[in-house]
This record gives C-alpha cells, structure tokens and sequence, in this order.
C-alpha cells in the first residue's frame, strides 16, 4: 500500500501544476489564453474576437482592436467625437458674446476703448499710443466678442445660432471650436492690414462669415442644394459692400478662412486627417501672425 501510493501521489502533484487556472476563476481549469494580455481563462471569460478570444478585462479596456477604447466610437464627417448636445460651442460663444455686450453697456466707453480693435491710435486726448502696432495683440481676439448696436449683437447671434449648430455637429467641437476663432482672427487680421490705423473695428462678423464659407463647403461635400445658402451669402456680401460703417475687410478675411480650414476638415484623406487638419489651422494661424507683423513694421 505505501509503495503504490507513492508514486501516485507525485504524479497528482504534477497534472495539478501542468493544469493552468483562469486567472478571474482560480477554481475553474483554463485551456484558452487572452489573445490580448495572454492571461488563462475559463470558458465563461471567453469572449470571441476577430482572432482568437478575449478576457472580459482587456474587451473592456479596449476597442478589441488593440487600439484605444474608443477606437470604434462613432465620428463626424471630420473625424470629431460625436456629441450629445450638438449646440454646446454654440452656446458658449453666444453666451460669451452677450456677456460682452452687457459688460460694454453697464461699463461704457471705458470698456469699448480696451477692447476695440485698431491698428494705432490715441482713445484719448493726449493719450498714449495705443492699439495692436503698439503690442496690444489681445485686440484681436476681444474684439470679436464685442458689440455696441443692438442691431448688431442681434443679426450676429442670429446668424451664429443659424449656422453654428449644423457645423458643430458635422465638425465636433474641437474643429468648429478652432475654425470660428480662427476665421475671427483672419479677418480682424485683414482689416488690421488693410484699413487705416485709426479706424476702429468690433464685432463677430469675421467668425460668423467663416461659418458661411465652411457651410458652403461642407454643403458642397454632401452634395446638397447650395442655393439657400449661396442666396443668404450674397445678401450679406451686398449688405457688405453697400452699407456704411461695416469692416469689409473682417467679412472677406472671415469667409476666405473658414471656406479654406473647412475644405481641409472635410476633404482630408483618411489616412492622414489628422496631419492635414493641424497643418491647415497651424498654416491659417501663421498666415494671421505674419500679416500683423508685416503691419506692425509698417507702422512703427
């Protein structure tokens, strides 16, 4: 009796450490190892991916891919993340926008002369220089949030709630984000290189008319009707041209760079989205950075 159990009871030993365990289920055999972390698992960890099966850790750290865990989410048109409120920027920037224009009133002229933009002037007299010549780039952007008119606030907004929303939802956020304030920048960066040095411009114009030109493009790459669109730009254009006291040189400089940073978005090779996306902002930002310093020099 003892001479037969003993070799019975090595041999026991040694199946029982040749027999791998799943790593979730101590107690269960496991003949199958993750595809992913190669960890043993049992039959009820067993989770079938395109090759070979998965733990239940690794499916839910994971697109199943080996990519990241939101590799496989759905995109927009321009390779954004989906959203749940399509009007979230939308709403931002209109809030900002109102914001602003309740601060001008309640603050007045004070306020305005900060955050006008101009090239070079006094806004007092006998005032220091002042204006983006003299440093104060900050212009740029303040200005595209500030309004004076009630008209004015109004038919922007109007046109921001309009247009925002569909881009933003075809864009994501971060791209509508990066395309208002760029087409904002571009045209106050125009009018800064183009009007005279006193003249004074405010308003978010050159962001809306950005909105017009990216929607123009985008409405082209779906292939719907243009002429809505086409018909709303061509009225705003004439009221551009035609109007006093409008800085034509916001709205063209807005509409160019939104049509071109929109066309980058939309037509961008899958393969290599990423890299055109950021090299178009980064080339529209740079194309801003060298107009004001032209500017700058000119004027100093």
């Amino acid at each position: 009796m003892e001479q037969s159990g003993g070799p019975q009871g090595p041999e026991g030993n040694q199946e029982e450490r040749d027999t791998a365990r799943c790593y979730r289920h101590p107690d269960r055999e496991a003949n199958i190892s993750c595809t992913r972390c190669e960890r043993p698992i049992c039959p009820e960890c067993m989770i079938s991916a395109s090759v070979g099966f998965q733990c239940p850790e690794c499916v839910k750290g994971g697109s199943g891919t080996g990519h990241a865990a939101d590799a496989n989410q759905p995109r927009t048109l321009a390779g954004g993340s989906l959203a749940a409120d399509p009007r979230l920027v939308t709403k931002i920037l209109l809030g900002l926008n109102v914001a602003v224009f309740v601060a001008v009133m309640i603050q007045g002229d004070r306020l305005l002369d900060e955050l006008l933009l101009f090239g070079q002037a006094t806004t007092e007299p006998y005032g220091p220089l002042e204006g983006v010549a003299e440093g104060q780039w900050y212009r740029l952007l303040t200005s595209m949030f500030l309004h004076q008119e009630i008209w004015h606030i109004l038919m922007n907004m109007l046109g921001l709630w309009f247009l925002g929303p569909p881009l933003e939802a075809a864009l994501g956020r971060a791209r509508f984000t990066g395309l208002y304030l760029l087409s904002g920048l571009a045209g106050g960066a125009l009018t800064y290189m183009v009007a005279a040095p006193q003249q004074a411009s405010l308003g978010a114009s050159g962001a809306i008319f950005g909105l017009f030109g990216a929607t123009a493009v985008l409405m082209r790459r779906l292939r719907y009707d243009m002429r809505p669109i086409l018909v709303l730009l061509a009225i705003n254009l004439l009221f551009t041209f035609t109007w006093s006291n409008i800085s034509w040189e916001a709205h063209v400089g807005g509409l160019v760079a939104g049509a071109a940073l929109a066309y980058a978005l939309v037509h961008a090779p899958r393969e290599k989205r990423t890299l055109v996306q950021y090299g178009a902002f980064g080339a529209m930002l740079l194309i801003v950075v060298v107009m004001c310093v032209v500017r700058t020099a000119q004027l100093a």
